[in-house]
Formats: C-alpha cells, structure tokens, sequence
C-alpha cells in the first residue's frame, strides 16, 4: 500500500492509503491526479488537494444541493460554476420539475476524467437533456449571461487559488446577484473554520458576500476528507430564509432518498459552534 498526504496546516498533515496510482496529467489549468484505494474507493486530486472520493462524496454533494431545494421547491433553472466531478448536477437532476441545468466548468478534462474514472458522480449527467456543458470559465460565464436567468447559482470550487480564485470575488458576487431571478438563490462552498488560511478565506467571502445580498447566512457539514472536517457553505438569497422559509412536507414530496440530508438536519445545520460565529462577525 502507497500513501496520499496533502498538508492541512503548516504543523498537520493527512495520510490515506491507495493501492493504484490510476491516471495523471497536467492541463492548462491544473494537475490533476486519479488514485484507487480500499478504504475510500477511487479519488481525485487537484494541484496535490482532494477533492472527491467515492466513500464520502455524497456528504459534500448532498449539502451543496438539497437545502436550496428545500427552501425553494419551485426551483427550476440551475447553474452550476464548476462541478466538474458531476456530482452537484447529479444531485440537482434528481429533481424532475427542475428544466435547465447549466454547468460552467473551467477544465474539461476533470469531467471528462470524471465520466472514466468517477462514474459514481459523473455518469449520465451529459446525456441528460435538461443539461447544458459550458468548459470555460465561471467567472466569464456569468458575465455574459442575461439578468434574471436563473433561480438558483450553486458556486462548487475549489479553493481561491488558481483557477477557483476569480469565484471567490466580488464582481463574481455582484454577477451572480444579477443573474439571478427575484427569488434566486445563491449557495457558495465557503470554506472551513478551523486552520487559519481557510478561516481567513471564509471571512473574506461572508464580507463580501453580506454586502450585496440583503438575506445571507452559512451553514455547515461534516467532511471527514477536507482539512479539519469542519467545512461551511454560504446561503445568500435576495428574498428566501433558509429558516422560516423552508418548506418541509413539499420537499418530502418529491421522496428523494438520501444518505446525509433531511430537512431536520437542514435546520440544524445553521446552527453554528460560538467560534465560528465570531469568525463570521469579524471583519477583515
């Protein structure tokens, strides 16, 4: 057995076994490396980070996706900025009253390497026909697209560095502001709380993320793969509270059968730890 480590800090590191080094190369944009494993099935990485495993996928994939649909059942219009794994457009699939899904993925070979090796995550998602693939980038694909054309915007990054660094922007926020609907929501991978490089990232996004939208709130998952374990999501709407505005017995409607999410966890879920709250209310 072979070992994987990625640095979550400066004084911690993360080890996990693999037993095949499956496929690796360089794009424009990033290095990307597939490994095969027993204990956490197939996983990727980009620029040496993980980003999905088979074993823990649905935790991530569940939370980006399932609270906005919760909050908003009628929910039909979708982007998706990145996601290249397919894992965000699966899950927003499933709902069969949603009719356009756009995803806006800056590297093709990540889906592409998804559909071979992932196929978990990435299988069926392009023969869909509610489906629409843009390989470009996010940033640039919300600058062009028309005012008020979707209901919801679910922004699945990586980290703002590199290719993920202009989605962790305020133009990108003011953009996404725009594009949405009257009714739209925004849903962020915001980061983690806990080592500081992260932490400091995630102040930076709430910031500017409060100023332009008038309903915003984080909410948090446990991602046992992801530095620290402890990672966040921001929910920004211009007019639905994820709180008093979800709708319990329409979402249990539709009988989706899910492994992390329910609707009593989506309310505990923005129930914060005292640290992260004081995180959140600082300002940079």
């Amino acid at each position: 057995m072979k070992w994987y480590t990625e640095k979550w800090s400066e004084q911690c590191k993360f080890s996990l076994g693999y037993d095949e080094h499956i496929h690796s190369e360089k794009t424009a944009f990033q290095q990307i490396d597939f490994y095969k494993g027993r204990e956490f099935g197939t996983f990727f990485t980009l620029d040496g980070l993980m980003m999905v495993n088979e074993k823990d996928e649905f935790i991530y994939h569940d939370m980006i996706v399932h609270p906005a649909f919760a909050t908003n059942p009628m929910i039909k219009h979708v982007l998706i900025i990145g996601g290249g794994d397919g894992g965000t457009a699966r899950e927003v699939l499933r709902y069969p009253t949603v009719e356009k899904v756009v995803m806006a993925e800056i590297d093709e070979r990540v889906f592409r390497l998804s559909q071979q090796y992932l196929p978990l995550t990435a299988a069926g998602i392009e023969e869909d026909q509610r489906m629409t693939l843009h390989f470009e980038d996010g940033l640039q694909y919300v600058r062009n697209a028309p005012d008020a054309s979707f209901d919801l915007i679910l922004v699945d990054s990586t980290d703002p560095i590199s290719v993920g660094e202009g989605l962790f922007t305020t133009e990108f926020y003011k953009q996404c502001y725009r594009v949405l609907n009257d009714t739209g929501i925004l849903i962020n991978q915001h980061e983690s709380p806990y080592f500081e490089e992260y932490a400091e990232n995630m102040r930076k996004a709430r910031n500017k993320i409060k100023a332009i939208f008038p309903l915003t709130k984080v909410y948090q998952y446990h991602m046992p793969t992801y530095p620290s374990g402890h990672w966040l999501f921001g929910f920004a709407s211009k007019s639905f509270d994820p709180i008093a505005d979800i709708k319990i017995a329409q979402w249990k409607k539709f009988s989706l059968k899910t492994k992390y999410y329910n609707t009593d966890l989506h309310i505990g879920a923005f129930a914060l730890p005292n640290y992260v709250k004081e995180e959140l209310a600082s300002e940079d």
